[in-house]
């Protein structure tokens, strides 16, 4: 058996091969850079080498600095995790001749399938169903436009070594081809070190469907069920399943067999991911294979009950796979939601900064059957650094169904307190209660679809309105009786604290008398029914659960002089509650307004400004392109919203900017 494991990435994926190899009873070591000294995953393993500064060109993906600590430490084996060197050759090569085990595929499978146009042409050969496309490599952005139009629009612009959502563009018309192509390539540089672009055709109302396979060295490969991944944005997945509510048993066996079958045809063993996409119709077709661990691993796991890491790590180590085929059993649903470090308030751009608070659910198993796991490689008073992917946890939920596990997401999520940064809680949250995707009825365009204006969090419906008012009303209350309790009694005179009140919040006002019950509160509002409210909220707290008409809500709460601030199921919203009185007089108070930015282009996002193509005194037209913005790997294309003169550009390539940084300004 293996003694000692390097993991030569970072973050949650490092958290969760350590956590697995500790239970198997092997060492680990961690790897870091000048970012990452007081990560999670240095703390986490046995022993730690420094690789380099914080660029992950410098550090991470440095074959050289990888080698230097495995030799230091002595590891007799390696993983990967996901991203970085988990799926290059070169790598695995290096790792052979120093006589250090990969744990992962063999270098031939990685070249056949790292290779996306290499991967397709032997997909086709193994009898795998594939998307019409141009294979060969493009050589400029007019080759691009030219193949496009003959593949016919929409087109897909994807890198050949890309994965993640990086170097990936959907165009369609020349324009979006011409412009894909260029962005496509410069992020394929920058996150791969590879440029090369090929272009398939784009299938409309795609569903985005994975096979998981997990093969051993003595020629066993199974398939382990499959992942619904539709749930995009940017080609990013955001939200998995398992198994998906599209497929039948028919098409769940094909797509098993064939993946099986490409698998074998490279000599494949570890465990992997043949991706496909699949129609409305349940025809089906591949899209590329991942030599490694996916991101969206542990829903698999949950539903076959195979930890996917110790299996990598036995068949590493030579053993054959102690099941079969007809061992694989899916065993209820599983529900993962990545908590990225993005803010959907603002068109979901990367957020970096301190985490002041960060608070996930209980894990394990609740009084309800249900099961919550969260993969994290973060820690409350930790940093999101702006050289890494943004993700900050991976929230899994299981229940005995669909709706069992949704259910218990939408619990989980209320439950995960994050503060300090933006984050995509909310818009998670209301996913959860989309009806839509609470039916099943999703695609990749889901999100685009469903929130066609960008996400400005969930408007309360009138029943929710009412609900959340007597929750601050309530709240209100035992702030006010605490206060009177601490100011006593002054000569003759004790603080009463009144029952009536009237609450403003999202636009309303809503007024209410509250009556103290046996079981809490009763709490009768101006329109409606009465509403009895239980909770264990006390002052101080930051998490409450309540019962309100019945109904449990796991609500946020955050204090900020008179304002009450209220977060569940994706909404959020600010209370004040007055008496009837200073309510009256809060009505003739003017209303402050916003600064003027319109004549302004901002920074959206922390990052460095990678070119800036106009300069002052330049004339702009709409939609003009006036520079673009990496952060986080991403390349961000910023345009003219209007037409225009430039007056000032206050930036310079190469100038790392806060977000709300002044870039130019326009007469």
């Amino acid at each position: 058996m293996i003694r000692k494991i390097l993991i030569a990435n970072r973050g949650e994926i490092a958290c969760r091969v350590i956590k697995t190899a500790k239970a198997m009873g092997i060492a680990t070591v961690a790897v870091y850079s000048d970012a990452d000294a007081n990560a999670l995953h240095v703390r986490m393993a046995d022993e730690a080498v420094h690789i380099g500064p914080a660029p992950s060109s410098q550090s991470y993906i440095v074959i050289d600095r990888i080698l230097d600590a495995i030799r230091k430490t002595g590891a007799d084996a390696v993983h990967p995790g996901y991203g970085f060197l988990s799926e290059n050759p070169l790598f695995a090569e290096a790792l052979q001749k120093e006589g250090i085990i990969f744990i992962g595929p063999p270098v031939n499978a990685i070249q056949a399938m790292g290779d996306k146009i290499t991967s397709k042409k032997l997909a086709a050969e193994a009898g795998v169903s594939t998307v019409p496309g141009h294979m060969g490599l493009i050589a400029d952005a007019d080759e691009a436009v030219k193949i496009s139009a003959q593949i016919g629009y929409p087109v897909m612009i994807k890198a050949s070594a890309g994965g993640g959502g990086k170097g990936m563009r959907i165009a369609w018309n020349d324009a979006e081809a011409r412009e894909g192509f260029q962005s496509s390539k410069n992020e394929a540089k920058s996150s791969f070190g590879d440029d090369r672009i090929f272009i398939e055709k784009f299938v409309t109302d795609p569903r985005h469907i994975e096979i998981q396979v997990l093969g051993d060295t003595h020629g066993t490969v199974l398939y382990l069920g499959e992942r619904e991944c539709s749930i995009q944005r940017r080609n990013q997945k955001v939200i998995e399943e398992a198994p998906s509510p599209f497929l039948d048993e028919a098409t769940r066996r094909a797509m098993g067999e064939q993946a099986v079958a490409l698998a074998k045809a490279v000599g494949y063993h570890s465990a992997g991911t043949v991706e496909f996409i699949v129609d409305g119709a349940r025809n089906f077709y591949f899209l590329e294979m991942n030599t490694r661990l996916q991101v969206e691993h542990p829903v698999t796991e949950l539903v076959t009950g195979i930890d996917l890491v110790e299996q990598m790590i036995r068949v590493a180590a030579g053993e054959s796979l102690s099941f079969g085929q007809q061992d694989v059993t899916l065993n209820g649903w599983a529900i993962e939601s990545r908590l990225y470090a993005e803010d959907p308030y603002r068109n979901f751009l990367p957020s970096i900064g301190r985490l002041s608070r960060y608070r996930p659910p209980v894990e394990g198993e609740r009084g309800n059957g249900t099961i919550v796991r969260n993969d994290t490689g973060v820690f409350e008073g930790g940093e999101i650094s702006m050289y890494y992917d943004p993700m900050i946890a991976k929230l899994c939920t299981w229940g005995k169904d669909r709706d069992a596990a949704i259910e218990a997401m939408g619990d989980a999520l209320d439950g995960f307190e994050v503060e300090g940064i933006g984050h995509n809680l909310p818009f998670l949250s209301a996913v959860m209660a989309q009806p839509r995707f609470r039916s099943g009825k999703i695609t990749t365009a889901f999100i685009a679809e469903e929130f066609p204006e960008g996400f400005s969090g969930v408007a309360p419906d009138a029943a929710a309105l009412h609900r959340l008012a007597a929750i601050a009303m309530v709240i209100h209350q035992r702030l006010q009786q605490r206060a009177a309790q601490i100011s006593g009694t002054i000569g003759n005179h004790r603080r009463v604290v009144g029952k009536d009140w009237v609450v403003t919040l999202s636009g309303a006002e809503i007024a209410g008398r509250i009556e103290t019950v046996a079981e809490g509160a009763r709490v009768r509002l101006a329109e409606g029914e009465p509403l009895s409210v239980e909770t264990d909220w006390l002052p101080g707290q930051t998490l409450a659960h309540f019962h309100v008409g019945g109904s449990p809500m796991g609500v946020k709460v955050e204090l900020s002089g008179t304002a009450i601030r209220l977060r569940s199921r994706g909404m959020d919203v600010t209370a004040r509650v007055r008496s009837p009185r200073v309510a009256a007089l809060a009505r003739l108070m003017p209303v402050k307004l916003p600064p003027d930015t319109s004549r302004m282009l901002l920074c959206p996002m922390p990052g460095v400004i990678t070119s800036l193509l106009v300069k002052e005194g330049d004339a702009v037209e709409a939609g003009q392109t006036l520079a673009s913005v990496e952060a986080m790997k991403m390349e961000n294309v910023l345009k003219a919203e209007r037409k225009g003169v430039v007056k000032r550009v206050a930036a310079t390539a190469g100038q790392s900017l806060a977000v709300d940084e002044l870039i130019m300004e326009f007469e």
